[in-house]
């Protein structure tokens, strides 16, 4: 007889008592009994709770564009209205990312970088993106992501999956950084093809072509085929594409019809003003591969060229604040930084990079306030680590010690740091 491993023996007990106090419910979507951990209440606060720090941790709201935002928030309400769970508190966000990407947090929270919209061709095939991640939220697909995590961990919060790969993704601790968790977590052939499938008939049933999500798969699939990088890291890490996806789409056009408004002359209307713009966020792109290259001076003409062209744009007055600070001229950076928060007091890297550089030149008070700002936003090591040294700098030990902890209990190399600084006080 072969002995069963005690540990495994320990996980599947807590799996079978987690499964016997959990209660079964029908899928409002699917029409299937399915295993519910996770309620609607409790899923409508972890979106609630997660969407601004998740938002803010991928480049926050693109502010430039006022219209074009109330343009795709009105599209995903009126699609929100056909969908099976109309009661959810839906959101849409148009990300300032450049990233082609979209996502749904639990709760109806859902947001679409810019970068997405400028490879759409017409205002159905946006209706299909936000119809799919409708779906994602009206069927639960995130919560049943989470509760899965929570059955393979024995009951241990969060996915433990790697978030996007940018400069304050692994600075991210307590709760924030379970939105950005979900936002990058893979979806399962299944969850994609029921998105699909029903985000059809929202699209549909709201007017529009659902052939268009037909088209808008196969431009996905000939982006992925090309190995475009920023695709395969923003929209397909979660959204893996298929042509079997495609073939799927296709028959589910043919029961639906294909009739409906495109809408095209519309779309190119609405994004005439982010295509002119464009770019000014190339230069920002160039300018950021010059800055890991530590070509700080190159880099900072970049970042003037883009300002030439949207002289507004929070994040170029932001980066052109790093770049003066990196030549050394922190004042300068100071004044940039100031118009960035100006523009946008709510993004907490703003509030973080300036509180920084403040605590550099001795400012300590400004960095302070600075740097509680942007932990109360968006919760970060860095910001954590920096107040507990300008506690301890300004003899306030104890106070020190509770930033320190705080700031350790995330990962990476700031929460190292901050449980060195912590093992000395302690000593």
């Amino acid at each position: 007889m072969s002995r069963i491993n005690p540990a495994r023996a320990t996980l599947l007990a807590l799996c079978l008592i987690v499964i016997s106090l959990a209660g079964c419910s029908t899928n409002p979507v699917t029409g299937e009994r399915e295993l519910r951990l996770i309620s609607g209440e409790e899923e409508r606060s972890i979106g609630e709770q997660q969407y601004q720090p998740t938002l803010q941790s991928q480049g926050g709201e693109y502010t430039i564009d006022e219209e074009l935002s109330e343009y795709v928030s009105n599209i995903g309400q009126k699609l929100a209205a056909q969908s099976d769970r109309p009661d959810l508190p839906y959101e849409f966000t148009v990300l300032n990312n450049g990233v082609p990407n979209a996502w749904a947090l639990p709760g109806g929270k859902i947001a679409i970088n810019r970068g997405l919209l400028m490879e759409l061709e017409n205002e159905a095939q946006l209706a299909a993106v936000l119809s799919h991640e409708i779906v994602h939220a009206a069927a639960g697909h995130s919560a049943q992501r989470m509760q899965q995590g929570m059955l393979l961990n024995a009951g241990m919060a969060g996915l433990g999956l790697a978030v996007a790969d940018n400069d304050y993704a692994q600075m991210l601790i307590g709760g924030a950084a379970l939105g950005a968790q979900l936002t990058m977590a893979k979806y399962g052939r299944g969850h994609e093809l029921e998105s699909d499938r029903y985000g059809m008939e929202y699209m549909a049933e709201a007017g529009y072509d659902p052939q268009e999500a037909v088209e808008l798969q196969r431009i996905f699939v000939r982006l992925s085929e090309g190995q475009d990088s920023d695709f395969i890291s923003g929209l397909f890490a979660s959204h893996p594409p298929s042509m079997a996806r495609v073939e799927a789409n296709e028959k589910t056009a043919r029961e639906l019809g294909e009739d409906g408004r495109i809408g095209a002359e519309t779309y190119q209307e609405k994004t005439a003003y982010l295509r002119k713009i464009q770019p000014a966020y190339d230069l920002e792109q160039q300018a950021l591969a010059l800055a890991k290259q530590e070509q700080y001076s190159q880099a900072l003409a970049k970042i003037n060229q883009a300002l030439e062209i949207v002289p507004d744009e929070p994040s170029f007055n932001a980066l052109r604040g790093q770049l003066l600070k990196a030549t050394g001229k922190p004042d300068a950076a100071i004044a940039s930084l100031n118009k960035a928060v100006n523009l946008y007091p709510e993004m907490f890297s703003f509030r973080l990079q300036r509180g920084l550089i403040h605590k550099e030149m001795g400012h300590l008070n400004e960095a302070r306030e600075d740097l509680k700002a942007s932990a109360e936003r968006v919760p970060t090591s860095l910001a954590f680590l920096g107040l507990g040294e300008i506690a301890q700098t300004q003899g306030r030990p104890d106070a020190a010690r509770e930033y320190f902890k705080v700031a350790a209990s995330g990962g990476g190399r700031f929460s190292e740091q901050a449980q060195a600084r912590l093992n000395q006080l302690n000593q």
